[in-house]
């Protein structure tokens, strides 16, 4: 079969790698353009173009989905299927129409759990215990097509949405490969979605990582293991903002005002929550490197009582 593949990210590679080591050819790449990036803004491309060029294989890089000179090109390479993994772009009815056999997309959530671009982060943030890689046809909806293969994984305590896309992606690869040769086979049957049961994971902005500490200490543990690596969980410590990295919620039941620092140790700060305390054990101030709290102590004096706030604080 001749496949061409959408992706973007690193997420991505594990599918694309997974194409090109198996039986049928992978015969373009399209990924978004490439983009500047860091304080020098130096054009960056992306984890999927890297690995294309690497492998020979022709790249597309359109700006508008739409455009007339894509579409030939699209065209020109006469796709059997058409695989999108993480791609980050909606594509329109002339696309998912173009290949015989169907688009087919790697999602990382349970469907009909978590459709939209963040399932992975949503998942950690909400607690969940397990998701997974379903494989699915791709239709005019926001990730509504019918289902066609899942695998399921736990989320560990301490998964970040970083590490539990590692995990994801690894399993995404193996599973786009087995979905396709079924297909090939006619051994793999639709399964329509239960549109009831679904739930959003909608786009990640840096204002949610806005700490609430009237949440409970596990809510706002969850947040800050969703949001590593981006936009990370962030509160004030007067006027200077900490990036929480690496937290954990203790069962201890508490009195105090949520936000307040009720001990420190040489390992972690204890802060109040609406309902118990969180250890705040990794964290990164302002204008400076993610450090551990023992680290951040050794330079700098915190005595219980102080009062950590989602927003600037005077004193």
């Amino acid at each position: 079969m001749r496949i061409v593949f959408m992706g973007t990210p690193e997420f991505a590679v594990p599918s694309l790698e997974a194409l090109l080591q198996s039986e049928d050819t992978v015969v373009g790449v399209v990924t978004q353009p490439d983009k500047p990036k860091g304080r020098g803004q130096t054009m960056a491309t992306s984890p999927i173009k890297q690995v294309a060029e690497k492998a020979g294989v022709p790249i597309l890089q359109p700006l508008k989905m739409k455009d007339p000179a894509f579409l030939d090109a699209l065209r020109a390479w006469q796709p059997d299927f058409i695989a999108v993994t993480a791609f980050g772009r909606i594509l329109p009815p002339v696309i998912l129409e173009m290949p015989p056999k169907g688009c087919v997309n790697v999602h990382g959530s349970l469907l009909p759990k978590y459709r939209g671009a963040g399932p992975i982060q949503w998942a950690v943030m909400n607690g969940e215990r397990e998701t997974g890689i379903t494989t699915m046809l791709m239709d005019a909806g926001m990730d509504t097509g019918a289902m066609l293969l899942q695998e399921r994984i736990p989320i560990d305590p301490e998964d970040t949405a970083g590490s539990l896309s590692e995990k994801l992606a690894r399993v995404g690869g193996p599973l786009l490969t087995e979905t396709i040769r079924r297909l090939k086979a006619g051994t793999l049957t639709p399964l329509q979605q239960d549109h009831s049961q679904a739930t959003m994971a909608p786009l990640l902005t840096k204002e949610m990582g806005q700490i609430d500490w009237t949440s409970s200490a596990t809510d706002v543990a969850n947040r800050v293991r969703g949001l590593s690596p981006w936009p990370g969980a962030f509160t004030y410590a007067g006027q200077e903002r900490w990036t929480i990295w690496k937290a954990r919620a203790l069962g201890d039941p508490t009195t105090a005002e949520p936000g307040t620092a009720v001990a420190v140790t040489k390992e972690a700060i204890h802060v109040a929550t609406g309902r118990g305390l969180l250890a705040i054990l990794e964290l990164q101030p302002a204008n400076s490197r993610r450090m551990t709290v023992q680290h951040y102590l050794a330079g700098h004096r915190l005595t219980p009582g102080f009062r950590l706030h989602s927003i600037p604080h005077p004193g």
